[in-house]
C-alpha cells in the first residue's frame, strides 16, 4: 500500500477542498447508485434515495469524516434475492419485494447498532495484513470490471465509431485528471474533468451514451423525483415473515460492516488518522433504519467514491454533507443536466480509482514476505472477485489463522537434562495449545524415564483447553508407570483448571515463587529435597 500514500493529497483539508471534492463524489454517485439499484432489481429512485440518507447520515454520526457510504454492489448482490422472492409472496405487481427490503433494512440497522453498542467494531483489528492487501487488489479488479458493463448498450458491446468515441473520451478525462493537480494541486482534478468533457460532448454534439441513455437503455426513465417520504413497510407481522427475513438480515448487516470496516482502515491509511470503528457501525444501522422508513435502497461504505473524495482532497465531515445534499439538488432539481454527463467521463474517473486503490506494492514484496502471505493475498483477491467482501475476508482471517496457528505448533520444543539426584527435568519452550499437543506429547520417554520427572514451563505458555487436558494425560501416563510428575512455573489460571480436572488425574504441582501458587505438596517435596542434598 505504500505506492497509494504518495498519490493522495498530504493536506489536512479544507471547506474549499471538502465542498469541490463533495461535488465530485455527487456526480460519481449518481451511475453508480443507479446501476445497482438495477442489480437489486428495483427503481433507480430508491437506490437514489439510499445513496442520499446512506451518505448524509454516516457523514454527519459516523466515526469514520472523510467516508462516503452509499448504495454497494455488495449490498445488492443479496437485496436482488431478496427482492425477488418477497415478490413471490406477495400478490402480482403488489410491490411487495420491495417492502420486504424496506423492513429488512430495519433489522439490518438494529444489528449494525447492537455491534457497535457491544464494541464489535474492534474485531476488524484480527484482519492480518495480507488480507488487508487482497480486499484492497480484489475491490479494484471488481471496480474496475464494473466499469467495463458502462461499454455495453442493451447488453451488446459498443462497435466501431462509437466503441473509438468512448474510449476517447475516457482517456481524455484520465488525462485531465491527472494532468490538473500538476498544475495546481488543491484543484478539484475529477470534478473539472467532468465538466470539461461533459462540455466537449454537448458543444461538439458528440453521439455517446450518457448517464440518462444509459439509465434508459437498463428500464428506466430519468432520475428526476421529490423528496423521499415516511412510510412504514406494508408486510404482515408474523412470524413467517421474520424467519423469511432473518437470514437476509443476518447476511446484509455482515456484509455493510465488514465492507465498511475495512474501508475505514483504508482510509485510515491513506490519511495517517484513526477513524472510530464502533461509532461507524452504529451511524451505519442508523443510516439503514432510515432507508427502511424513507424508502431507500440501503447499503454501506464505498470504498470508490470514499477514495474519490480522499483524493480529491476531502478530509471532514463537510465533503460527505456536500455530496449528500448535492445528490439530494440533482434529484430535486437539476436532473435535466446531471443527465446529459456522458458515461465516460464517470468511467474516467472510476479507471483512476481503480489505478490509486490497487496495491502496486504487492509486486515488490512477493519475494519478501512469507510464501503464505503471499497466499492469503492471491486468495482474498480472487474471492473478492469471484464471489463477495465478506466471504473473501472470512475465508482470508481463518486462511490466516490456520497459517498461525500450524507455524506456532512448530514452536514447541523441550530440553532434556538429568540432575545429580536422578531426576529428569523437561524444560519447556515455546506456546502449548491444540495445535501443539501432538508434538508436545513426542518430547517424552514415559517408559525410560526415571522415577521422578520434573516438567518445567517457565518458558512456555499455556494457551487453552486442549493444553491442560495434554497435561493431564501425560501426567496419567507418568502414573500408571508407578512414577512421580511434578510441575513447575504454571500460571494460576492452569494451575486452576488442573485442579478441576483432578477426576481426570491427579498430578502435583510445585508451587511457583513467581506466581504464588500454593499447593498441600509443596512442604512434603521442599522437605525431601533437603534431606537429598544433605
Amino acid at each position: 500500500m505504500e505506492s497509494n500514500h504518495s498519490m493522495v493529497p498530504s493536506s489536512q483539508g479544507s471547506i474549499q477542498a471538502d465542498i469541490f471534492s463533495g461535488l465530485t463524489v455527487a456526480l460519481a454517485l449518481v451511475p453508480e447508485a443507479v446501476a445497482f439499484s438495477f442489480v437489486a432489481g428495483i427503481s433507480p429512485i430508491v437506490g437514489l434515495y439510499g445513496a442520499f440518507m446512506m451518505c448524509l447520515i454516516t457523514s454527519i454520526l459516523g466515526g469514520r469524516p472523510g467516508m462516503i457510504s452509499g448504495a454497494t454492489g455488495a449490498m445488492a448482490v443479496v437485496m436482488v434475492h431478496l427482492v425477488a422472492e418477497g415478490n413471490a409472496l406477495g400478490t402480482p405487481g403488489s410491490y411487495a419485494g420491495l417492502q420486504y427490503l424496506f423492513i429488512t433494512l430495519l433489522f439490518v440497522g438494529l444489528l449494525q447498532i447492537l455491534a457497535g453498542t457491544f464494541r464489535l467494531g474492534k474485531l476488524i483489528r484480527m484482519v492480518p495484513r495480507s488480507v488487508m492487501m487482497g480486499f484492497v487488489n480484489g475491490l479494484a479488479i471488481v471496480i474496475f470490471l464494473s466499469q467495463l458493463k458502462m461499454f455495453k448498450v442493451g447488453g451488446e458491446m459498443l462497435q466501431g465509431d462509437a466503441m473509438l468515441t468512448m474510449c476517447g473520451l475516457v482517456v481524455l478525462t484520465m488525462a485531465i485528471l491527472l494532468f490538473i493537480p500538476k498544475l495546481w494541486s488543491k484543484a478539484p482534478g475529477a470534478l473539472i474533468a467532468i465538466i470539461s468533457v461533459s462540455l466537449l460532448v454537448t458543444l461538439a454534439n458528440i453521439d455517446t451514451q450518457t448517464v440518462l441513455s444509459f439509465i434508459q437503455s437498463n428500464g428506466g426513465t430519468g432520475i428526476k423525483a421529490g423528496l423521499p417520504t415516511f412510510a412504514i413497510p406494508q408486510v404482515p407481522l408474523t412470524l413467517d415473515t421474520l424467519i423469511f427475513i432473518a437470514p437476509y438480515a443476518c447476511i446484509l448487516a455482515s456484509i455493510g460492516l465488514i465492507e465498511s470496516l475495512m474501508t475505514l482502515n483504508l482510509i485510515d491509511e491513506l490519511t495517517d488518522t484513526h477513524g472510530r470503528g464502533n461509532k461507524e457501525c452504529v451511524a451505519q444501522g442508523i443510516a439503514n433504519i432510515a432507508n427502511g422508513f424513507f424508502g431507500g435502497m440501503g447499503g454501506c461504505a464505498m470504498i470508490g467514491q470514499s477514495i474519490i473524495n480522499i483524493t480529491s482532497g476531502g478530509r471532514g465531515r463537510l465533503s460527505g454533507i456536500t455530496a449528500a445534499m448535492a445528490l439530494l439538488f440533482f434529484i430535486l432539481f437539476t436532473s435535466q443536466y446531471i443527465e446529459i454527463v456522458p458515461i465516460a467521463a464517470l468511467v474516467g474517473v472510476m479507471f483512476i480509482v481503480v489505478i490509486k486503490t490497487f496495491a502496486w506494492s504487492t509486486f515488490k514484496i512477493m519475494n519478501k514476505v512469507p510464501k503464505w502471505d503471499v497466499v492469503v493475498i492471491i486468495t482474498v483477491t480472487f474471492l473478492t472477485v469471484k464471489y463477495d467482501l465478506a466471504i473473501a475476508v472470512l475465508c482470508g482471517v481463518v486462511i490466516s489463522a490456520l497459517i498461525f496457528a500450524w507455524e506456532n505448533a512448530l514452536r514447541i520444543r523441550a530440553r532434556k537434562f538429568v540432575d545429580e539426584h536422578g531426576i529428569k527435568h523437561y524444560q519447556i519452550y515455546g506456546p502449548l495449545f491444540f495445535g501443539s499437543t501432538s508434538l508436545f506429547m513426542s518430547k517424552f520417554d514415559v517408559k525410560n524415564d526415571p522415577q521422578e520427572v520434573v516438567i518445567d514451563f517457565e518458558e512456555s505458555r499455556i494457551m487453552d483447553q486442549s493444553a491442560i487436558e495434554i497435561i493431564n494425560k501425560l501426567a496419567a501416563q507418568y502414573q500408571r508407570a508407578g512414577k512421580t510428575v511434578y510441575f513447575w512455573h504454571l500460571s494460576k489460571d492452569c494451575v486452576r483448571l488442573i485442579e478441576k480436572a483432578e477426576k481426570i488425574c491427579v498430578v502435583n504441582v510445585l508451587e511457583d515463587p513467581d506466581y504464588f501458587v500454593a499447593i498441600d505438596k509443596y512442604h512434603e517435596l521442599q522437605t525431601a529435597t533437603a534431606s537429598e542434598a544433605a
